[in-house]
């Protein structure tokens, strides 16, 4: 296996990763305040660290993955105030939401999604621990950080305490000590949920959440954090601050972060009415094709979607499908008459097996998503050739090479449509086989005709020695 570099912010350098106990990956995710559907820049998060969790998994760690749901929140009530429900009715709704848009976009479901409100004990705990520490002080119903009291603050954003300035869903409060300090626990205002706590009645705030949570199921150091990069600061900042206050003890150990998402050129937001909901995406592209226009940008780069990238990566799923086709037809064949399986080829051989080893160098030097599609996209070329029926004669090992390598990428990358889509192109086979019988008995009309249906279905066949191959029209099937 080679070595695994990822790119840590906390260092601003690539580092050798390997957990800091035995063989269990300790990975905590930031998961979505459910308060409205998931959109293309919270895929962007969850699809990349989905990858890089399946990634170590097929690198023979052990991946504990935890992705919270931030299910109290100033959003979540406001939501709840306009449509006249409960905020848990409003969370809960939306949690449902993000289950079914994950799915879709075939994101694997974490070890463990803790809820805000499941672990308000747990926020409690942590709370009174830096209380009797010294980092805290209050304001009115409100308990805050003191950052002055952690010397460090600034570490992962590079920024002096001097210059800091509030971070979003911060209350601005001139009351406060410094304006970097944050709200560990806010007191309860009319309407709004509450719990009992030593301080009074009130709610936890958004950054202690997180630690409390991580720290719950991780442990006091976790192995990876990740997020996107508006999470720098201030939330990952103030992340490390009062779990490090509260622990003594290293917080994160590699933080990564995935750059940002615009929309034609421009920065997605609300304000600019540019927000693209995964449901939305989901009606008109495949989930894979979502997936490979996401993975075609390092992550940590920002990232420009657009209608030409989206198109661009159902072409490449059309390739992957006709692939598919070609590697189908010549195995089915091969097994018909396996007097078609030919001596060892070493050189196809050897490149077939180069390509998986450049596949997790690319992977493994900090993720190069877009390295490892360029390594697949030149395997489905060269493998397309191999498969070609004028060859005549295919290795048995070189089509489990084959086989075994688009496993690998369906496993890591999740951009090989899985048997769904075969279902979905049973009728088209049938025409084919229909197709086929009309030729043998020359019914030319009849073959043409169904020729014609296949066309007007998107898909094209082609008469072969070995018989009828069928692919999709967007590519020429090499």
């Amino acid at each position: 296996m080679v070595e695994i570099r990822l790119f840590n912010t906390l260092t601003q350098k690539k580092e050798t990763f390997l957990p800091q106990e035995g063989n269990t990956v300790r990975f905590y995710v930031c998961g979505p305040t459910v308060y409205d559907l998931i959109h293309i820049g919270n895929a962007r998060v969850f699809v990349l660290f989905d990858a890089l969790r399946r990634f170590l998994e097929r690198a023979g760690f052990r991946v504990v993955l935890v992705q919270n749901f931030t299910d109290v929140d100033d959003k979540i009530i406001r939501k709840a105030q306009e449509e006249q429900k409960p905020p848990s009715e409003i969370a809960e709704y939306y949690i449902e939401q993000y289950f079914l848009d994950a799915d879709r976009l075939k994101i694997r479901r974490a070890s463990f999604h803790p809820r805000a409100t499941e672990h308000i004990p747990d926020i409690i705990a942590l709370v009174k621990t830096l209380e009797e520490k010294g980092f805290t002080y209050r304001i009115d119903g409100d308990v805050l950080f003191d950052v002055s009291r952690f010397p460090s603050y600034g570490k992962l954003s590079r920024k002096r305490l001097d210059e800091l300035q509030e971070g979003a869903r911060v209350e601005v409060r001139y009351e406060k000590r410094s304006p970097a300090d944050f709200v560990l626990w806010k007191g309860a205002k009319p309407g709004e949920p509450f719990w009992e706590s030593p301080w009074g009645k009130g709610r936890p705030g958004w950054h202690i959440e997180c630690s409390a949570m991580a720290m719950k199921y991780l442990g006091a150091t976790l192995d990876i954090h990740a997020g996107g990069i508006d999470l720098v600061f201030p939330h990952h900042e103030n992340e490390i601050a009062q779990s490090e206050a509260a622990t003594g003890r290293p917080f994160v150990r590699f933080f990564l972060h995935n750059g940002y998402v615009n929309i034609n050129e421009e920065k997605m937001s609300k304000s600019l009415g540019n927000i693209i909901t995964v449901r939305e995406l989901c009606e008109k592209y495949e989930p894979e094709a979502i997936r490979i226009a996401l993975f075609s940008t390092h992550y940590r780069n920002p990232i420009n979607v657009d209608e030409k990238l989206l198109v661009s990566s159902r072409q490449y799923v059309e390739r992957i499908k006709n692939f598919l086709r070609a590697l189908s037809f010549i195995e089915e064949k091969t097994g018909e008459k396996p007097e078609r399986l030919g001596e060892d080829n070493p050189e196809v051989l050897e490149r077939l097996k180069e390509f998986e080893m450049l596949f997790w160098q690319s992977l493994a030097d900090d993720f190069n998503t877009p390295q490892a599609l360029g390594v697949f996209s030149d395997f489905l070329r060269f493998s397309n050739g191999y498969l070609l029926p004028s060859q005549g004669k295919w290795n048995e090992e070189a089509l489990r090479t084959i086989r075994r390598f688009v496993a690998l990428v369906a496993d890591i990358l999740g951009i090989v449509p899985e048997k769904e889509w075969w279902e979905k192109e049973q009728q088209i086979e049938r025409l084919v086989v229909e197709r086929e019988r009309a030729r043998r008995v020359k019914d030319w009309q009849r073959a043409d005709a169904l020729r014609e249906e296949i066309r007007r279905a998107g898909y094209i066949i082609e008469d072969t020695p070995l018989g009828t191959r069928w692919y999709g029209e967007e590519e020429n099937g090499n």
